[in-house]
């Protein structure tokens, strides 16, 4: 499969996620939702030698008529929370989210992102004792987002170069579900005072309203949601650290 880092860009990729034909498609195991692996395809091109003789790249395609209604979330909306926090980790800098788009696929519309090819031994668990400092940024987009689902194996370790990718961002965003991590190593740390000057400046974008992320973030969130959004950016930069969660009870499940 490709890999992320040998496409020319994440505007190429998000192109090629968005217009590029569903060609083949397969069940993901193991999801609480219906998630497919899908081959996608310019039906188009022409293969040259030089190219991926496929021709092809991969994605995880959500559909929203797939999703399982909780009792926290909206129904149907999680993969808008997906393409959402996409939006957001591009405008931060952080963290590593795979170029996230929304489209019509077999199963209706959809979130398809790109395919991460990753070590599937690895995961929280099994790289924080080595390389903790990784996943801080992870853990920060977690505190904004208020995600209530950062399981171990919602980060992912490319075969490529090792880098670290956020995963699996259904259950965020919604300012009344419980925050739920693994994470708990970063309870109390103090945060990077570089990813805070980012949190006030996208703070500051959202909230200017007229500002293309505002209207993005609009268009896939409710007006609650958003404001959410910006008060928990607001309450980061006043209290300067992550905040003390109960491993006993802010927790995902399964845990991997």
């Amino acid at each position: 499969m490709t890999d992320l880092s040998a496409t020319n860009s994440a505007a190429a990729t998000l192109k090629q996620l968005s217009e590029w034909e569903i060609s083949g498609i397969g069940l993901h195991p193991g999801g609480s939702n219906y998630v497919f692996v899908v081959k996608i395809e310019d039906s188009e091109r022409e293969p040259s030698e030089d190219e991926d003789p496929e021709g092809a790249i991969y994605g995880i395609y959500k559909p929203s008529s797939g999703e399982r209604p909780l009792r926290d979330f909206p129904y149907g909306t999680l993969h808008n929370r997906e393409r959402a926090a996409y939006l957001l980790s591009v405008a931060l800098g952080w963290p590593d989210v795979p170029p996230t788009v929304i489209r019509e696929g077999p199963h209706g519309e959809g979130s398809v992102q790109f395919f991460i090819d990753a070590d599937l031994q690895a995961n929280y668990f099994t790289l924080r004792d080595d390389c903790l400092h990784l996943f801080e940024p992870i853990a920060m987009f977690d505190v904004l987002t208020n995600n209530a689902d950062r399981k171990g194996g919602s980060c992912l370790k490319a075969d490529l170069d090792g880098r670290i990718w956020a995963i699996d961002h259904g259950l965020t965003f919604n300012p009344s579900a419980r925050r739920r991590t693994v994470m708990f190593e970063f309870n109390g740390r103090e945060y990077r005072q570089n990813w805070l000057d980012d949190v006030e400046r996208i703070k500051t974008l959202i909230g200017d309203g007229e500002s293309e992320l505002s209207v993005q973030m609009k268009q896939l969130l409710s007006d609650h949601e958003v404001e959410g959004l910006v008060r928990r950016a607001e309450r980061m930069l006043e209290t300067g650290n992550f905040p003390h969660l109960d491993p006993n009870v802010n927790v995902p499940w399964p845990f991997i």
